[in-house]
């Protein structure tokens, strides 16, 4: 990659609600940059992007792809990611990586539950965006409703820089607010040829209300457009693009075009807007990373001659081998070169680096600053970790992983199978960090937990088509926390002879009940001479060991404060070992004395009815201990938001089609832990 490059690249992710048309998008931009030569479609099961088997039958995005395409002399690479709730990890880790978003949205369905989710995710990052609202042939469409919906549920600022021409079966093309022209696209060419035209005189009146709205907007914020717009002089395209872009980048403004992915229209314009507007590497903050042993911030500016910084943000097993996806930040990756991994504190070699687009690779020898590669060699590194090399050690801050809210007890279908099972489950949950396996102690059962019934029917279908291994599967069970409900006390002694010497350990511990989401806490109130200090840790180690099983159910305890409040030691006798036994014993003693109960995981549920169905749908929540929260009206339909525990939503989607006639939808995610 040449060095004046770094400004000419673009990272950026498709992100929405599912359903919302990000695939189409991706396959378009694909189609219009020459990158692919044939338009995949989602419902043909033939979008280049959705290549696994699973995504083409169910015609859903399950893991995020990777690609690159070249526009007007920009690299643009791009993460397509997906929009069901139970694959939020995808879109989380791809946001870590990335420097700009477009968020797309259904002209019909207007800002969804996943889209406030992935916003809120993006947010989170600090990522710039645009938005582009799509599906504006369908009927139902309402683009001015849309940015409304923008505004006050995503609480974004945004600007329109284009308006439709007509709407539903005549949506023929957009309006450029920015130049003041028509778009019209060629339906014969498949959208590939456009013209700009005269703004038709229908529109005239319309298109300078909101070039007058976004020049009103663009003023609040940048100055200089803030002097020419006072004056009255006219504003020149160029200066107004350069504020577009500051705003942009600053978080200020959203700009927002608009168009029919799958009508072929718009793509063109939300390409120019993407490297007009979002940032390159270069223009975002350096990333902020600390030295592993001073805990001293370092900030790695995006230079090739910088030393080495990169993420790996996911790992894929392909064709049975390791294949870790990487942002490079600082520094230059060379095929066949040796990285470090400071979190475990290992040199590894890389055998080679890839340019992925989608599953299809293409080898490379070096790449530097901004590059989104994927690596083969990494034997131990995995999801979340740094690259870098032992002269300049630095770690970046790690990716959070939600915690699975439900499981299924899978068990092989035959001798050959069980060996196959453990070794395929521990390559997938390699690949998904919120995917858990355990062995269930009791029952010797092996326990899957995911985040939702989609996301282990996937799991478990891939076992069999990847990997050729059948397995039975048992009911869906939710995943409780559990937690106590007053002060608890309790104490634990171990005083016995292991191996030919003598161990004495005494333990006093008060557990006392935090509010919800709170986390678990430990602290000491023992003096040096009750208990000396150097044996205080392992207390707290085994505490906090002691807690991820319950008393109840063996589920982990949640939102407890556990405080060393007394105990004993023997000068010659005691050891961490016997502290460790007797901090356990004393934990489980507190736990049963504080009265523990099971915390349900409750979901927030939005379920679209039409109106005619809304008693039966809200006496179905009702019976199932849903608490609603509101109801609002919105093209005909009633939005249904509600808050119901997850052992109750089982199901839930069969039921609501029979009472709606197939016409309800819903969707849900996890909001919290609590007592039902």
């Amino acid at each position: 990659m040449k060095k004046s490059r770094i400004n000419q690249i673009r990272n950026i992710g498709i992100v929405a609600h599912i359903d919302a048309g990000k695939t189409t998008v991706t396959e378009r931009i694909l189609y219009y940059t020459g990158r692919s030569h044939k338009m995949g479609e989602v419902h043909d099961g033939e979008a280049v992007m959705d290549w696994m088997p699973d995504e083409q039958e169910r015609g859903i995005t399950i893991t995020s792809a990777v690609t690159t395409c070249q526009w007007k002399d920009f690299d643009i690479q791009i993460i397509d990611t997906p929009g069901h709730v139970d694959f939020t990890i995808e879109v989380e880790r791809s946001l870590r990586v990335l420097d700009g978003a477009v968020g797309v949205f259904c002209a019909v369905g207007g800002v969804e539950p996943q889209s406030e989710t992935v916003w809120r995710q993006a947010d989170k990052y600090r990522v710039p965006k645009i938005a582009f609202i799509n599906k504006l042939d369908r009927i139902g469409a309402d683009f001015l409703g849309t940015v409304d919906m923008i505004r006050e549920r995503l609480k974004a600022n945004p600007l329109v820089l284009e308006l439709p021409v007509g709407s539903e079966d005549d949506f023929t093309g957009v309006i450029d607010l920015l130049r003041m022209q028509q778009v019209i696209w060629d339906d014969d060419t498949l959208g590939a040829n456009f013209t700009y035209e005269e703004i038709s005189p229908e529109f005239r009146e319309l298109a300078e209300k909101y070039r007058e709205k976004l020049l009103e907007t663009v003023a609040e914020v940048d100055d200089d457009i803030m002097e020419v717009y006072l004056s009255e002089k006219p504003v020149e395209t160029d200066a107004l693009i350069k504020a577009v872009r500051k705003a942009t980048i600053g978080l200020k403004l959203v700009p927002v075009l608009c168009g029919s992915a799958l009508k072929n229209k718009g793509i063109q314009p939300l390409l120019d807007a993407i490297v007009s507007f979002l940032p390159s590497p270069p223009d975002v903050p350096a990333i902020q990373g600390h030295q592993p042993d001073t805990g001293e911030v370092i900030e790695c500016f995006p230079k090739e001659k910088g030393p080495l910084v990169a993420l790996i943000f996911k790992v894929s097993m392909v064709e049975g081998r390791k294949l870790s996806y990487v942002r490079v930040y600082s520094g230059k990756l060379k095929s066949g070169g040796e990285v470090y991994n400071p979190f475990r504190k290992k040199k590894e070699k890389l055998s080679r680096i890839l340019k992925m687009h989608a599953n299809k690779r293409e080898r490379c020898d070096e790449v530097g600053p901004g590059a989104i590669v994927g690596i083969i060699g990494l034997k131990e590194s995995s999801t979340g970790e740094t690259l870098c090399t032992s002269e300049n050690p630095v770690l970046l801050e790690r990716i959070e992983f939600y915690e699975p809210v439900i499981s299924v007890a899978i068990e092989p279908k035959t001798h050959a199978d069980q060996e196959k099972m453990d070794q395929v489950l521990e390559k997938l949950a390699a690949e998904d960090p919120t995917l858990q396996v355990r062995k269930d102690e009791d029952t010797g059962q092996t326990l899957l937990s995911g985040m939702g019934e989609l996301h282990l029917e996937v799991i478990i279908s891939r076992m069999l088509r990847e990997f050729k291994t059948h397995v039975n599967v048992g009911k869906p069970q939710v995943v409780y926390r559990e937690t106590i409900e007053k002060q608890g006390q309790g104490s634990g002694v171990f005083d016995r002879e292991v191996a030919g010497q003598h161990h004495y350990a005494e333990v006093r511990l008060v557990l006392k009940p935090l509010e919800r989401g709170a986390g678990n806490y430990f602290s000491s109130r023992v003096s040096d001479e009750v208990i000396p200090e150097n044996f205080v840790p392992a207390i707290e180690k085994s505490v906090m060991e002691s807690l991820e099983s319950g008393t109840l159910l063996g589920y982990p305890v949640v939102d407890v404060k556990a405080v060393l409040s007394g105990g004993a030691f023997k000068e010659a006798a005691s050891s961490e070992l016997a502290f460790s036994v007797a901090a356990s014993m004393a934990c489980k003693s507190a736990l049963e004395d504080g009265n523990p109960f099971l915390l349900d995981p409750i979901m927030k549920v939005e379920v679209l009815v039409p109106e005619a169905f809304i008693g039966d749908v809200i006496g179905d929540l009702n019976a199932r201990n849903g608490k609603i929260e509101s109801i609002s009206a919105r093209h005909g339909i009633q939005i249904i938001k509600t808050t119901v525990p997850l052992a109750a939503m089982f199901g839930y989607s069969t039921s609501l089609r029979s009472a709606t006639q197939g016409r309800g939808t819903f969707s849900m995610y996890f909001s919290h832990f609590d007592k039902v």
